[in-house]
């Protein structure tokens, strides 16, 4: 690998990171994202320089279904600027592109966030679409050596990439005294990152190319949000959106819609632990779920709605169903008024076996101090991802790409207080969709995905567009796997080629106008 070193601007301001200084190091916001209670550990007392504007890029290749892709990434540092043309912000970001194509003007551009709020965007950067991958075994646990190997799935071989570290999130950091209000919010993150965007594009001369945004969790509100920023202030206009583990995106669930959806997941999950009565666990998972979505829509909500006038009779007729379907006791399920909480589900399901189960993942299964209770002690879901991705991003960016930094590498960052009351992201992507012809939408969800459940995801998507206008331009994508559906090996492979022929289909032939 070939490194070279280019500061495009000395901007260099000194800032003090000492613990409880400016944003009082809270705790990062909690959210279907991947998300912690745990501030970053070495906030330092000690000055520590941050450089606004650099760039470090080195040359590689790597081997893409047989055949090599070259490519030269950059890492590196591009100001966020306020309305006064001041930094007031350091992001830091990684940047392939490939080396054999020339003509920019065809070679999709896509731009990757992962959620939290305050997670860096390493999880598909390692995991999923990026040419190198962590160690990882073929169902996503964490192995030892640490470090990382090529990705032979990257999606390289089609379109360039950015992952994006939002503001204190990995080394991305606030400048000097900015206000932290200016950041941290739904409509907050969408203003300074669609301008950061803006700047990156122009600087990099892809006006041109077919862009695209793709999000991960929270980072689906994110790009649900930027797609229509830039579409209606920066007049730049977004041949697809890619939607991995969406939250509700401000689409209305709330009631007895809201307390059936998940059972599905429910469903999936019980399959997975072998824990459906025997005729049902002889089904594939195929077969079983159109058939739970069938009794979630026609037979549990409607009964739902009724609340206590319920008739006894059909109460106990859907308390076993919800069970058969479950793998929870009726006695559970009529104990929850037929509306199981994930949290019970989740300390429940396995109780008698002694385990809990993910819920980021719920193929993962937890060791609690003791069985009884409502809700786990802690998600092995995450423990275990942390416990692979922070070494491998690290090596990666220190030891491979010789990025030089003494900053900490933030997984999750302090981002608090995180203002929601004006979400409509949702509306804001049907919006873009709706005044610009070219743009796609594909939803990809893990059927054992608990904080981001797939059928939820379903119902986002049917509900984005009550009049049926835009579902030609719609796909949704489901997987044996969790909130992270790429970590097994099997869906790895099938969720990145169905990301190369969503650009495919999505990316116009030349001259095709955008019109309906």
């Amino acid at each position: 690998m070939q490194h070279s070193i280019r500061i495009q601007s000395f901007i260099i301001t000194l800032a003090l990171f000492v613990a409880g200084a400016r944003a009082q190091a809270p705790a990062p916001a909690t959210s279907p994202a991947k998300a912690t209670a745990t501030k970053p550990a070495n906030v330092s007392e000690t000055a520590v320089f941050i450089v606004n504007d650099t760039t470090a890029t080195s040359a590689d290749s790597v081997t893409i279904n047989g055949k090599v892709v070259p490519y030269r990434v950059t890492v590196g540092t591009q100001p966020a600027w306020d309305d006064k043309n001041t930094a007031i912000a350091s992001l830091f970001y990684t940047y392939y592109e490939r080396t054999d194509v020339e003509d920019k003007s065809t070679r999709p551009l896509l731009i990757s966030f992962n959620g939290g709020p305050g997670s860096a965007s390493l999880w598909m950067h390692i995991a999923y679409t990026g040419p190198r991958i962590l160690n990882i075994d073929s169902e996503g646990y964490p192995v030892q050596p640490y470090g990382v190997q090529q990705n032979s799935h990257s999606i390289l071989d089609v379109a360039d990439i950015i992952y994006v570290d939002p503001v204190n999130t990995g080394f991305s950091r606030i400048v000097g005294d900015a206000r932290r209000e200016q950041f941290f919010g739904v409509n907050e993150d969408i203003n300074y990152l669609a301008r950061w965007i803006d700047t990156f594009v122009s600087r990099q001369n892809r006006w041109t190319s077919p862009k695209y945004l793709i999000g991960e969790s929270y980072g689906t509100t994110r790009v649900s949000g930027l797609v229509q920023r830039l579409q209606s202030s920066h007049w730049m206009h977004f041949n697809g959106v890619i939607l991995v583990s969406p939250t509700s995106l401000g689409v209305q669930r709330d009631g007895p819609v809201g307390k059936a959806l998940t059972l599905p997941y429910y469903a999936a999950t019980a399959w997975y632990h072998k824990a459906l009565a025997p005729d049902l666990q002889a089904k594939d998972l195929d077969q079983i779920l159109p058939e739970v979505e069938k009794f979630t829509v026609e037979q549990l909500i409607p009964g739902l709605t009724l609340g206590g006038s319920l008739p006894a009779e059909r109460r106990t007729a859907l308390a076993y169903l919800v069970s058969r379907f479950s793998g929870l006791s009726v006695a559970s399920v009529l104990g929850q008024n037929l509306a199981v909480p994930t949290s019970f589900f989740w300390k429940e399901l396995l109780r008698e076996r002694q385990f809990t189960i993910g819920r980021l993942d719920s193929r993962y299964r937890g060791l609690d101090r003791g069985d009884a209770g409502t809700s786990p002690d802690f998600d092995p879901a995450l423990t275990a991802w942390n416990h692979a991705f922070a070494p491998a991003i690290n090596y990666y960016l220190r030891d491979v790409l010789k990025y030089k930094t003494d900053l900490q590498y933030w997984l999750f960052g302090p981002v608090d207080p995180w203002p929601r009351a004006d979400e409509r992201t949702g509306e804001a992507l049907r919006q873009a969709m709706s005044e610009n012809p070219y743009l796609h939408l594909m939803v990809q969800s893990g059927y054992f995905d608990g904080a981001t459940d797939y059928f939820n995801a379903k119902y986002s998507m049917w509900n984005l567009d009550p009049a049926g206008r835009l579902q030609d331009r719609m796909t949704f994508k489901g997987y044996r796997s969790g909130h992270m559906m790429y970590l097994r090996k099997e869906d790895l492979a099938t969720a990145t080629q169905d990301l190369r022929d969503f650009i495919a289909k999505s990316t116009p032939k030349p001259g095709q106008p955008a019109k309906r």
